[in-house]
């Protein structure tokens, strides 16, 4: 029994149709609605017979969108969307543009279970994980609000994408083979889960054939110490062991590691902290993502001044590291993740 059409590939929905005692070109079309005609319920797909939408509809099969509750448009045309599930959850999504292209920041859980303490998100703790089809959604939505084709895809919003590997990889599947989106222009951050990097990684290349997608590992300190302060969960995941599977990572895809690094002002963002970052992380096959950070109400971190995050990337520069600072975006509509939800259920 099928219940979301949505995340299916055409092949998929061929075989399904004949099953209905449709011929297989009905999963073309369906397909097609699914993905670039912005079918949303099983009626507006009016190519299809009438009475097999009917006998859909009495079959409970559904699409698979999810529904716009609020939208949050920054001056630099950031657009935050709070979408709806079929069970009544909400969760975050964000469509960032440039002028050359448009990343789509997706959530992987309906909250989140890793209690960071700089993340919004994390102060309601986890409700669900989300269904493939689900994270689709997303992009979908994004792609529909913007009038634009997405570009990128960033799995960087609510919940841990290495607690639902599943739904993650089939989503990435789709994403890639059904909406075109390559898997060199997807990145998956992740904070660190025990165990779960090696797993990532074979199942990659057991399902999608090879792993490009971008791996981004949130360390957000230089040492085990400080990283225990800022993220609870580090605790149960020492500081080289997380490193240790990050180089597994690198020899079984041959992908090098993003490392994220929120800068937290007089917290993480000294000079010496840049120089022990960079001993950790230097000859590593890896890069460095530098984000300052956006502040919360719940905690009491400050945004570093911009002369203590230069200082900061010249430190690793001088020392080899290979280091970007990622641009802030929808600073004057709550740009941290998970902001918009909680401010709705509050």
């Amino acid at each position: 029994m099928i219940s979301a059409l949505l995340g299916r590939s055409v092949s998929e929905l061929e075989e399904w149709a004949v099953t209905q005692g449709q011929p297989a070109f009905r999963g073309r079309q369906l397909h097609d609605w699914l993905y670039f005609k912005g079918a949303h319920d099983v009626q507006d797909i009016t190519v299809l017979p009438k009475a097999w939408r009917a006998s859909l509809q009495e079959q409970g099969v559904l699409v698979g969108r999810l529904h716009e509750q609020e939208r949050s448009v920054a001056a630099d045309a950031t657009t935050k969307l709070l979408l709806g599930t079929k069970d009544g959850e909400t969760l975050e999504t964000v469509g960032i543009p440039t002028d050359q292209r448009l990343t789509v920041c997706v959530s992987s859980q309906v909250g989140c279970p890793m209690a960071c303490r700089f993340c919004a998100t994390g102060k309601g703790g986890l409700q669900r994980s989300l269904a493939g089809h689900e994270i689709v959604a997303q992009v979908l939505s994004i792609r529909e609000v913007m009038d634009r084709r997405p570009s990128h895809v960033v799995f960087m919003g609510m919940g841990e994408p290495l607690l639902n590997i599943e739904a993650v990889l089939e989503s990435i599947r789709c994403i890639n083979d059904d909406l075109g989106i390559g898997q060199r222009r997807i990145t998956v951050s992740t904070v660190g889960v025990p165990h779960t990097l090696p797993r990532l990684a074979e199942l990659a290349l057991n399902q999608l054939g090879r792993a490009q997608f971008t791996l981004a590992v949130s360390l957000h300190a230089p040492n085990q110490a400080l990283r225990e302060e800022l993220i609870p969960t580090a605790k149960t995941y020492p500081y080289e062991a997380l490193l240790d599977d990050c180089r597994y990572y690198l020899r079984m895809t041959g992908r090098r590691v993003s490392f994220e690094y929120i800068l937290l002002g007089g917290v993480n963002d000294h000079p010496q902290h840049a120089a022990e970052l960079a001993d950790r992380v230097g000859g590593f096959q890896s890069h460095v993502n530098l984000i300052a950070y956006n502040p919360i109400e719940e905690e009491d971190f400050q945004r570093p001044t911009a002369k203590r995050i230069e200082s900061f990337r010249h430190v690793l520069e001088r020392r080899g590291v290979a280091v970007s600072l990622r641009a802030s975006r929808g600073l004057d509509q709550d740009a941290a993740c998970g902001q918009l939800r909680r401010k709705r259920r509050s």
